[in-house]
């Protein structure tokens, strides 16, 4: 009964040493903030800490990382800025195009369509062209599905049938993918030749490129601003591919902040090529006359060649005949 009652004062007598000696998990570190202590509000922690981590028992580490701070702002960006600056680019381009056709009109071709053409792109080239552009066009839709579909597109169809929409355009934007890509390869390969930026180019931007007015400047087989497009395509398109592939397969080239980025790159970039081509649509077919055929039949109006890309056409006209002079 004694000893009971001795181990029990010594245990009594122990217990406040212990928690003297302890430290306090509401002492805070010199930083001003404890992630360990008993209240801790969740804006402080995350602005404190670059990821919240858990303990894991399998072998990828990652899946230790429970939040991660920079992600939620992406998200918020996502949902706010982002929107904003897709409405900005593809309505503000579209009201442009509208605009230049209400003041300028259709570009015809001086004096009516002729009788006689001449080849332009011979069916390969078209058939890689159709490739890139279809690919691109379902591309793009899927895409500002992601950013802007569930503002816009939702309380137009509702909930079912934009849930069936949205998981046919992330399927197709997947598998659109390597079409686009090889099409943007073959492009590259075929016609950079005739895409080398020079001196030509810059009278051609300097005159406006036969937009205004009816000057046209002289062209080869590609004059400046279709020059433009090409590196537009070609490097955009291979910025998108990086970025596209990165993302389609997670985690193998780079961590989560290397996929924060590419996110951010291939939606940005996505976002000037679509204004880009906006342009390119509207001028390859209302509004010039004549320019759709080149990528259709592959054969234009000689009058259209002449006053579009006289220096080619030139070209194309010595190597027909023997003598070097133009066909009759």
């Amino acid at each position: 009964m004694f000893k009971a009652a001795l181990i029990a004062l010594l245990l009594a007598a122990a217990i406040p040493t212990a928690h003297a000696q302890a430290p306090s998990r509401q002492e805070a570190p010199a930083s001003g903030f404890n992630p360990t202590a008993t209240e801790v509000k969740e804006q402080d922690l995350l602005n404190a800490l670059s990821k919240v981590e858990g303990r894991i028992s399998i072998p990828d580490t990652r899946a230790a990382t429970l939040i991660q701070p920079a992600g939620q702002t992406w998200r918020d960006y996502r949902r706010g800025p982002l929107l904003w600056i897709t409405a900005a680019i593809v309505l503000g381009m579209m009201a442009l195009l509208t605009l230049f056709y209400l003041i300028r009109g259709r570009i015809r071709i001086e004096g009516g369509r002729g009788t006689r053409t001449v080849l332009r792109f011979g069916a390969f080239e078209r058939f890689m062209h159709w490739v890139t552009a279809a690919s691109w066009c379902v591309l793009a839709v899927s895409g500002l599905n992601i950013v802007a579909g569930s503002r816009v597109l939702l309380p137009l169809i509702g909930q079912d049938a934009f849930s069936t929409v949205s998981g046919w355009l992330k399927y197709s934007h997947n598998f659109l993918a390597f079409p686009f890509t090889s099409g943007v390869v073959l492009m590259l390969l075929v016609w950079v030749r005739h895409n080398i930026p020079n001196r030509m180019d810059l009278e051609w931007f300097r005159q406006g490129g036969g937009l205004f007015g009816h000057r046209h400047p002289h062209s080869r087989k590609f004059n400046g601003g279709q020059k433009a497009v090409f590196w537009i395509v070609v490097l955009g398109g291979g910025a998108l591919a990086a970025t596209g592939f990165t993302l389609m397969f997670p985690f193998y080239i780079t961590d989560v902040t290397g996929m924060q980025l590419a996110q951010i790159a291939h939606g940005g970039v996505s976002l000037l090529m679509i204004g880009a081509m906006l342009g390119h649509i509207y001028i390859g077919s209302v509004g010039m006359e004549g320019a759709l055929d080149a990528m259709n039949s592959g054969q234009v109006d000689r009058k259209w060649a002449a006053a579009h890309h006289d220096l080619w056409l030139a070209e194309v006209d010595a190597k027909s005949t023997p003598s070097g002079h133009p066909a009759e």
